[in-house]
């Protein structure tokens, strides 16, 4: 046992000592915050500034008018700070409060300049095809941006099926510029139909608008306001962490064993140590080493959500899960892992064993959606007590927002521990066999063809 702890102590220090693994830890936290701040200047359409003109030809004669309003910069104005306005609608009020009123400008202000659109109309019955020709002549000062082609039938249509317009743009056009022409083109129609009809436009805005209810969540002990998307993002950060915690302590597993077999150092070290002691040494310390990565991740995303005032919102004891599945999918992973780096000559040989492995550990966070929107499917419960990729399954139902009951939880921990010590006891045959072995790569044929011998 004293030459277990010494070979856990030493791939621990040797790991968590180095510059590489300190900026490796980090690098994640940091790329998220670099891309916080930046992200704002990086999408930002502050610079970019449409201007142009828009040639019309409106069969109907009455919509043209209706495109000079909404087409007005002081239109333009107050639909985005309307926008806007909804787009807050949906932020948490613990976000509200931590930006202050700030948040509204500044999503006005992200969309950009005001555009600067100018209106210039041809008759209804003009050559389209002449029409046309116009788009590809751009003058500096006023570029042409579309040409509208408005149907005698858009004030009444025949048939709602039925495009009522055409939209002609000139080549390379930006989908800024369309979104926003097509936005005005729409409410310019809407309005045409509205004063046909002789309707009062503020009546239907107030039949058609009304403030929506947040919605309440009822726990056993509280109740508190619903954070949108938070039942969505949960399980995905769980099974992230899970993810990179087992897959980057399992390749750090394979990298050290590939690297002292290729140098021969693990021959020095089986002069001192039994290949069992080598195997646990260098599992439990790669343990410790993700363990404090994992550490590092969880007390940052607890940190976010008690700085937003969402800390109500985690169940705590999905933590406790985390660290269980975690231990167990380690196990695993870097059982199969070790066995790979111990049967290979170098790295080459490594990822041709390594690939199927890989393909099957990312299985359950492909299917992370279905998973977590449907955790009482046939697939969700199938894949929670199928090895090795029960611990995933189940994690993602449980941080679902229809959590699996507690018997099918520690049965698929009863499961997990199973194939981990089968992935144990294949790795040990393994490793005692191709750990001195040099020669011709092996195949899974090979493998299993040692542990049977063995």
């Amino acid at each position: 046992m004293n030459n277990i702890l010494a070979i856990a102590k030493r791939e621990f220090l040797a790991t968590v000592a180095t510059r590489a693994f300190i900026i490796g830890l980090l690098i994640l936290p940091a790329i998220i915050a670099i891309f916080a701040l930046a992200a704002p200047r990086l999408f930002s359409q502050k610079n970019y500034q449409i201007k142009g003109e828009i040639l019309v030809i409106d069969s109907t004669g009455r919509i043209t008018p209706k495109l000079q309003k909404t087409f007005d910069r002081e239109t333009i104005a107050a639909r985005r700070e309307e926008e806007a306005r909804k787009a807050l609608s949906n932020v948490p009020p613990q976000v509200r409060q931590l930006t202050g009123n700030s948040i509204n400008k500044n999503i006005v202000s992200e969309l950009g300049p005001i555009p600067e659109f100018h209106i210039a109309e041809m008759p209804a019955n003009s050559d389209l095809e002449q029409a046309k020709k116009w788009l590809n002549v751009q003058p500096k000062d006023m570029p042409h941006l579309a040409l509208l082609v408005i149907h005698k039938d858009a004030i009444e249509p025949a048939s709602l099926e039925n495009p009522v317009y055409e939209l002609y743009v000139p080549p390379n056009f930006d989908d800024r510029t369309d979104n926003e022409i097509q936005r005005g083109l729409r409410e310019a129609i809407v309005n045409a139909r509205i004063q046909a009809r002789s309707i009062d436009k503020s009546t239907i805005f107030a039949i058609m608008n009304f403030p929506s209810a947040p919605s309440v969540t009822v726990t056993q002990n509280e109740q508190r306001q619903t954070v949108k998307g938070f039942n969505i993002m949960l399980p995905a950060v769980f099974g992230l962490l899970l993810f990179m915690g087992t897959m980057g302590g399992g390749g750090q597993l394979l990298n050290s064993m590939v690297e002292e077999k290729s140098s021969r150092v693990v021959e020095v070290l089986l002069s001192a140590v039994s290949p069992m002691e080598l195997m646990a040494g260098k599992l439990l310390g790669q343990l410790g080493i993700s363990l404090v990565g994992m550490g590092l991740y969880i007390v940052l995303g607890i940190s976010l959500l008690s700085g937003f005032a969402l800390l109500g919102l985690l169940n705590f004891s999905l933590i406790f899960y985390l660290i269980i599945f975690f231990l167990i999918t380690y196990l695993v992973m870097g059982s199969l892992m070790m066995s790979i780096g111990a049967a290979v000559n170098d790295a080459k040989e490594a990822q041709g064993l390594m690939m199927p492995l890989m393909i099957v550990f990312m299985i359950p966070w492909i299917l992370w959606l279905p998973i977590s929107r449907n955790p009482g499917s046939a697939l969700s419960v199938t894949m929670s007590f199928l090895p090795p990729v029960n611990t995933f399954a189940m994690l993602l139902r449980m941080t679902s927002n229809t959590p699996p009951p507690l018997w099918q939880v520690w049965l698929s921990i009863t499961i997990g521990i199973g194939s981990a010590y089968c992935a144990i006891w294949f790795a040990a045959k393994v490793f005692r066999i191709g750990l001195l072995m040099f020669g011709k790569a092996p195949n899974f044929a090979t493998l299993i063809r040692w542990v049977r011998s063995s």
